[in-house]
């Protein structure tokens, strides 16, 4: 990239609905625990989302989301039984149907004479010869016990998810009537040794510091990681990833990332990992010869101590004739690239992808996946192995994931080999500047399909690739026919927004004049620094110097004018929004004015309508609510009632001005 806007700093984080599963399989015949077979026969497992709820006797109950992940290529239809209701729960429909392409929703239901009671219900997925299950911890509150409010969701990745949506549909405190600022403004600042690039994590319930609590997880680029009480803002403990002798990198020259080069990317969490649940993070470092470093670590989240094997060194070859390449090999070098996007936990391993340092040569476009519970490397794919550049940016964004393990990235520019072979593929396997569908269901990664512009060469030369902003994956929408699609979106320079199914991205129209290979295009959109956010069939999109804008889906497609926009408009690098809601209800969106060097502005709106402004940062006298500078990326997290802001010195937090 060689415009110094391709980079900065960044934000995140995780998951407004976290699909935390709770597998048991078999093969028929045999007990219905333990993990699916690991023969190469097709199979299956089954997943749960939410995996524990509480019902009201005569309340509306609660929708769970049943969902089939192939492996080994399993393309069947799984029939769905659920047993276990405990008295006067009731399940509708009682069976689904899922395949690995389509998940269904079931509503559990407590009849108004439900008694109390705690159960596990158990949803058992069936396919010839194969038969795997999925419990719910279910609580049912009788009508004369009063309800109690359920847990705050985890927040365990960038943008609430592995689709990277931006939404927490479980935020049951902030409403369309108490954000205002009579009611709602700054309540605490957590202060750390760094700028914070990386979106905050939230883990509700975590025994830490010798009490049970909320706590909130902030990385710096001076390579620490703080655990704080997400109440209180007491910090619980602060580990530095720094070796012995170790500096941070400095910033190699570019400004991008500056003064200091350390935890860029958004780390993750898994909380059944390890004795106690373990955050991932990737540091770079500087040593006393001058080497520099990218290691993966997993810190306990209960005490930030290492993990037994954590850290290690990031490391890779990979055959191509590329540019740093020596006798038919690649060679990472840490010295040139850094840990832009944010990690994605998937299927049980760590995949992080690599960008460079503006456009120092000689770089190319590295993934990479880490087994998170060895912490040893399980795959490596470069995606301009015989060509140059084509870093993974996605401006903090992190490669999505959908429910069949497939993941989805934007590639900025590079090399492109427009000589296809016989299945339509770059000859040379040079993927730059494309959307990408890897599969990681084999142990290795692949490029299972992908979409470039019909003039990505061109593009990618004028510096004007699709990979400079965020992927976000949609739910299943139905077209116009009643089929489902399931679709992706993101841009990058060029001020296109593409929007393409993942069933079939389009790959390359060589020779062509447009883009018909794709499934939809908004073109003029704006130039995309930013990862949208996707809520009740409607697409929020900040790009640069314009407001940010509302898109709805309808009949499968997006309208190509916009239903509402903000009155102001985001400056470079516009807006990363994200959206809290109590399902349906309550929507609202949540915006930042965040750039380096000018004061940060936190807006936040009614989802159903963005001319009507709820409440903004500089609306209270006196300067209440101010939080000083922005950075670039950022992205709002929102949870149990508050909204956490990285900045240049900490995480500014803001929620209901009394409780």
């Amino acid at each position: 990239m060689t415009s110094p806007l391709k980079f900065c700093s960044l934000a995140s984080l995780l998951c407004c609905v976290v699909f935390l599963t709770s597998c048991g399989s078999s093969k028929s015949g045999s007990s219905n625990t333990g993990a699916p077979s690991s023969s190469s026969s097709p199979d299956f497992s089954l997943a749960v989302s939410p995996t524990s709820v509480t019902l009201q006797a005569g309340g509306s109950g609660a929708d769970i989301t049943v969902s089939a992940n192939a492996i080994n290529s399993f393309s069947g239809s799984v029939s769905v039984a659920i047993t276990g209701l405990p008295p006067g729960v009731s399940a509708s429909p009682s069976t689904v149907s899922v395949t690995p392409a389509a998940s269904q929703k079931v509503t559990l239901t407590a009849a108004s004479t439900a008694s109390s009671a705690t159960a596990n219900i158990t949803f058992t997925g069936t396919s010839p010869g194969l038969s795997h299950s999925a419990t719910v911890a279910t609580t049912v509150q009788s009508a004369s016990q009063p309800p109690t409010t359920n847990p705050a969701p985890d927040i365990t990745t960038y943008h609430d998810n592995n689709m990277r949506d931006g939404l927490n549909a479980q935020e049951t405190t902030l409403t369309l009537a108490n954000v205002n600022s009579t009611q709602f403004g700054k309540v605490g600042f957590d202060t750390v040794d760094g700028l914070v690039d990386a979106e905050p994590l939230f883990l509700s319930g975590v025994n830490a510091g010798g009490s049970t609590r909320n706590v909130l997880y902030v990385a710096t680029e001076h390579d620490s990681v703080y655990a704080f009480d997400a109440d209180t803002g007491t910090q619980i403990w602060k580990t530095s990833v720094l070796g012995s002798g170790e500096t941070t990198s400095d910033d190699r020259g570019c400004g991008q990332v500056g003064p200091e080069i350390g935890i860029t990317a958004t780390p993750v969490i898994d909380r059944k990992q390890g004795p106690n649940g373990t955050i991932y993070v990737v540091a770079m470092t500087k040593d006393s010869t001058g080497n520099y470093h990218h290691r993966l670590h997993a810190l306990d989240i209960t005490t930030g101590a290492e993990i037994s094997g954590s850290p290690t060194e990031v490391n890779a070859t990979y055959p191509g004739n590329g540019d740093g390449s020596a006798n038919g090999t690649l060679t990472f070098d840490p010295k040139m690239y850094k840990d832009r996007a944010a990690l994605l936990l998937s299927g049980g391993n760590i995949y992080m992808g690599w960008s460079s340092h503006c456009d120092f040569s000689p770089y190319t476009g590295w993934v990479m996946a880490y087994s998170e519970s060895t912490l040893k490397q399980t795959a490596v794919l470069n995606l301009t192995p015989n060509g140059g550049d084509g870093s993974i940016w996605m401006s903090g964004d992190g490669i999505a994931a959908d429910s069949g393990g497939n993941l989805f990235l934007l590639d900025a520019n590079g090399k492109f080999d427009t000589a296809l072979d016989a299945n339509g593929f770059p000859s040379k396997g040079d993927f730059g500047n494309s959307i990408l569908k890897l599969s990681a269901a084999t142990g290795k990664i692949s490029v299972a399909d992908y979409f470039a512009q019909y003039n990505t060469v061109s593009a990618s030369g004028a510096d004007q690739d699709l990979g400079s902003g965020g992927i976000v994956l949609l739910p299943d929408v139905t077209d116009s026919t009643g089929a489902a699609r399931h679709l992706l979106v993101g841009g990058g320079k060029d001020q296109n927004l593409y929007i393409a199914d993942r069933d079939n991205l389009g790959k390359f129209n060589a020779g062509g004049t447009d883009n018909h290979n794709l499934y939809q295009e908004l073109p003029g959109v704006g130039s995309i620094f930013s990862t949208p956010a996707f809520y009740n069939g409607v697409l929020y999109l900040g790009t640069v110097g314009n407001p940010l804008r509302a898109f709805p889906v309808t009949g499968g497609k997006f309208a190509t004018s916009p239903s509402s926009q903000t009155a102001i408009s985001f400056a470079y690098p516009g807006t990363s929004p994200a959206v809290s809601s109590n399902g349906t209800q309550n929507g609202i969106v949540w915006a930042l004015e965040s750039h380096t060097g000018s004061p940060a502005v936190l807006h936040a709106y009614d989802a159903s309508d963005l001319t009507r402004e709820l409440y903004n940062s500089n609306q209270a006298t006196g300067g209440r609510d101010t939080f000083g500078n922005g950075n670039k990326f950022i992205t709002p997290l929102i949870v149990n009632g508050t909204v956490y802001v990285g900045t240049p010195k900490g995480v500014a937090v803001f929620g209901l001005l009394s409780k």
